[in-house]
């Protein structure tokens, strides 16, 4: 988890903003971000009282994260084969808040919805395994006191560099809201660095 906080936190501290818009019909302002030191793109929607972002982790990210907890490498590869968004939640609003990922799709190319994988169903498959370890996985469900936030992996089966929209929904005050966000699936490989231009 401290590996998770970090990758996180280190993210965060590099990103540069490249785009901020309002999604159409939404009430949300998205912003899209690139990491200064690896290329890697974020997105963070905010909601009145509410964000959520994303961002990509790369397989050997991924397969770093799980293999530094003594994971089994079939599970290692199994994780390193999703498309993994490390998620940051925010309650800013002064009411409780609360999501269930069961409630969230990711709609592929082909417009079908498709569930995410829960961090129940994942902690199931890694028992088969023998595998006992819990953290890094966006929780199930949670609801968060007003200044309250959480984070987590978010698991897609998809293949790198997939463009994908995430319908998440969220209740605050017993009302339920949904909105979609346009993400794209980590590459494969870490993009190249951009050369710094010849000293004259």
């Amino acid at each position: 988890m401290q590996l998770t906080r970090r990758f996180l936190s280190t993210a965060l501290a590099n990103l540069l903003v490249v785009a901020a818009t309002a999604a159409p019909g939404s009430d949300a302002k998205v912003q899209t971000f690139t990491d200064s030191n690896s290329g890697l793109l974020s997105w963070k929607a905010t909601h009145p009282g509410f964000s959520l972002q994303f961002i990509q982790l790369l397989p050997d990210y991924v397969r770093a994260v799980y293999s530094a907890r003594g994971l089994p490498k079939e599970a290692v590869e199994l994780m390193a084969s999703y498309c993994i968004f490390g998620t940051i939640i925010k309650n800013e609003s002064d009411a409780p808040l609360s999501y269930r990922v069961s409630d969230w799709r990711y709609i592929t190319g082909d417009d079908q919805a498709h569930p995410v994988k829960t961090k129940t169903q994942w902690l199931k498959e890694w028992q088969g395994m023998g595998v006992a370890f819990r953290w890094s996985l966006l929780p199930d469900d949670q609801t968060f006191a007003p200044g309250d936030w959480s984070q987590g992996f978010t698991t897609l089966r998809l293949a790198p560099d997939t463009p994908v929209k995430l319908r998440y929904r969220w209740t605050q005050q017993g009302k339920t809201y949904e909105d979609t966000l346009n993400l794209r699936c980590a590459p494969a490989q870490a993009p190249p660095r951009p050369q710094a231009p010849p000293t004259p």
